[in-house]
């Protein structure tokens, strides 16, 4: 007691962490504290701040006054740290959540980190410093945004529906090329062989049928979408049906599987409410906690022990691309996600990576977004915690990557696991750098690009590093995905690399506008052709693209239009000194643009509007390999020739409507009302989640 520093206030208090408090046990204030550390739970070990009241200060020029202040505390140290921190290295947080229209014209509410938020504040910026009529609805082909009808399902029948052995390996094949990374919840091999026996004889317990058709049903999604939905409608309402009776550790199977094929069908709510069930029923049979799977013998135990990792993942994944808060938890927790006997020349463990990386972004998402302010402190704390995980995961992830250059048919799930994992890692970094991005293209939009440019020289700005880092996260995900989208080792429908790419899409198209390189139109043209790519079997993707070619039509346009008045200001200082400068020049570099100029632009953009509407017979057919040049084309200037922008090598991708085998024919006005899925994309005000509804 003599010992004790009676001057720090309330030092249990503010030195322990959650975990701690949770359980009620000492704490030692380290990072991660000794008690997490002897359980084997350094990850979890996390400090949330005490609440002091502190004098409100005005905000900073350049946000907006609904913007809450955040502020962020890890521990004593780092808040020392922190009230150090000049001005210049603080970054307010905007609180973008939002609430729009799903499908079916229902009101959702999208949070502060989720890609769709990240966008709608990029849209309320350029509209209000670029480009007012930017992603209008009459700009941005909103007959092709709209979604199609939804599909009519089949009601669950009592009857089960056929299965073919022949098509078993098939279809086990591609499940686990489409869950790779994201769950683990039995071995290739060992669920081939069962499902095998089980078409053979038909003899196992109903919740283990159950499971078996919605592996059927994730596998035959990418080529066969109609027995993939009849498989899926019966397992599901076998699932619901059972839900009165025992839960069992098929229950929690099942729900995983639901809301894996939901999310491949782009039912994201729907998804989000199944899954919760899964949640429910992993905790009501002990999956979180590892002493009570330990129970079960070391061969269920460690299957308990994935399924869990698997839940996380999924978990995870939500909240990020939804913004909405998890639904599970490590308090209470003790399955290990990182084991301490590993060893690291064995096969590389693609679960554990995922779950790891998902975790630092639970961390980003409720440290930064859930909160007022980000600073250097915080991101450091993060950095680090991102920097173990490169230098544990990054290079088994890139020796997986580059078997894609001569793959075998085992190394393609492996491929595919790895590529979503990596691209999660790019995502958390863009995740924890976007405010400072968004700060820095504001601040050099209201300032002016010269100004801001000299400032950058005179000083080294942590926040602008911190800006340029989520640019080269968002360019290094768009040449990864890229790449295994021209060897076509990715299949068609992957959720979660289609929202890290909108996400990285958007990041570069924001850096395009803010004057961080004109390098950057070729990685967003590197993205759209991507998301071209996967559209064919996913809807949102289309929409994700024709928001991006939006996107990088107006930041060229911006571009090109103030680069001609530079070039009138320094034509005017300097028309005196020779006296070539003419009054008809003058008449037409008044204006911003040439008269020339303005009527090429249209013609460009009405013949690549044409070209967005027609819909192609299939997404390789050379008649379309000009898309990149069109785009490209359409902010040069009267005497200039077209340059394909597209990487040396890469086949251009066009959006196939093919998918939507004629639903949109016969269509009423009223119908088409109500299918619209992005609403964001309509003139008006935005509704904000304080606007009563």
């Amino acid at each position: 007691m003599a010992g004790r520093d009676t001057t720090t206030p309330r030092p249990r208090i503010g030195n322990a962490c959650d975990n701690c408090k949770a359980r009620k046990v000492r704490c030692d204030g380290g990072t991660p504290c000794g008690y997490c550390s002897r359980r084997r739970h350094p990850l979890v070990c996390q400090y949330t701040p005490q609440r002091r009241r502190r004098p409100r200060t005005p905000s900073t020029g350049g946000v907006p006054h609904n913007n809450i202040a955040l502020e962020t505390e890890v521990s004593p140290a780092s808040a020392a740290q922190t009230q150090r921190l000049p001005a210049e290295d603080e970054t307010e947080v905007p609180r973008e959540g939002r609430i729009i229209k799903d499908a079916y014209g229902k009101m959702v509410f999208i949070g502060d980190c989720a890609p769709l938020s990240f966008y709608q504040s990029i849209r309320q910026l350029i509209t209000t410093h670029v480009e007012p009529s930017a992603f209008a609805q009459q700009n941005s082909q909103p007959s092709v945004l709209q979604n199609s009808r939804l599909r009519q399902l089949p009601q669950s029948t009592e009857v089960p529906p056929a299965v073919s052995s022949g098509n078993i390996g098939k279809y086990v094949k591609l499940y686990h090329e489409g869950t790779a990374g994201i769950i683990d919840l039995f071995s290739e091999s060992s669920i081939e062989n069962a499902l095998t026996a089980w078409v053979m004889s038909k003899m196992t317990t109903p919740s283990l049928s159950t499971v078996y058709y919605l592996v059927l049903a994730i596998g035959s999604q990418p080529e066969e979408d109609d027995i993939a939905h009849v498989y899926f409608e019966y397992a599901k309402g076998r699932a619901l049906s059972s839900l009165g009776a025992d839960i069992n550790i098929e229950t929690v199977q099942s729900f995983i599987l639901i809301t894996i094929f939901l999310l491949r069908a782009c039912q994201t709510n729907g998804a989000f409410v199944f899954f919760g069930i899964a949640v429910r029923s992993a905790f009501s049979i002990g999956l979180h906690r590892a002493e009570a799977n330990a129970l079960f013998g070391d061969g269920v135990g460690k299957q308990r022990d994935r399924i869990w990792k698997s839940l996380r993942i999924v978990d995870l994944y939500l909240s990020a691309s939804m913004g909405r808060p998890p639904a599970t938890s490590d308090v209470d927790c003790t399955v290990s996600y990182r084991q301490p006997d590993e060893n690291t020349s064995n096969a590389f463990d693609s679960l554990n990576a995922a779950v790891q990386i998902l975790l630092i972004s639970e961390s980003v998402v409720t440290q930064v977004y859930s909160r007022r302010k980000i600073n250097l402190a915080v991101t450091e704390g993060i950095s680090a915690q991102l920097r173990d995980w490169s230098n544990r995961w990054l290079k088994p992830l890139q020796a997986i990557i580059q078997k894609s250059i001569v793959p075998t048919e085992e190394d393609v799930s492996a491929i595919s696991g790895a590529c979503q994992v990596l691209g999660t890692y790019y995502y958390t970094v863009m995740l924890v750098s976007r405010p400072f991005l968004m700060y820095e293209a504001r601040q050099r939009l209201l300032t002016g690009f010269a100004r801001a440019d000299a400032k950058v020289k005179g000083s080294s700005s942590g926040r602008l590093r911190l800006a340029d880092a989520c640019i080269d996260a968002a360019a290094m995900l768009a040449e990864l995905v890229g790449s295994l989208v021209d060897q076509r080792v990715v299949k068609r429908r992957m959720p979660i690399l289609v929202s890290w790419l909108f996400a990285s899409s958007l990041v570069l198209g924001l850096g395009l506008v803010g004057g961080f390189g004109r390098i950057l139109e070729k990685y967003s043209l590197r993205n759209v052709s991507s998301l071209n790519y996967f559209s064919r079997g996913d809807a949102h993707a289309m929409q994700y693209s024709l928001i991006i070619q939006s996107l990088i039509k107006t930041a060229l346009d911006f571009l090109d239009k103030r680069d001609l008045q530079e070039r009138r200001m320094r034509t005017e200082k300097s028309r005196q000194l020779f006296g070539m400068v003419s009054q008809d020049y003058n008449a037409h570099t008044n204006s911003g643009e040439s008269v020339e100029t303005s009527q090429y632009r249209k013609t460009q953009s009405a013949e690549l509007g044409q070209r967005l509407e027609s819909p192609a017979t299939d997404l390789d057919d050379t008649s379309m390999q000009d898309f990149y040049t069109i785009l490209a084309s359409a902010t040069l200037l009267p005497g200039q020739g077209p340059t394909d922008s597209r990487p040396t090598g890469q086949a251009a991708e066009t959006i196939d409507l093919s998918i939507f085998d004629g639903l949109f024919e016969g269509m009423s006005e009223e119908d088409c009302a109500g299918i619209n899925l992005f609403p964001l994309l309509e003139d008006g005000p935005p509704l904000e989640v304080g606007q009563p509804l």
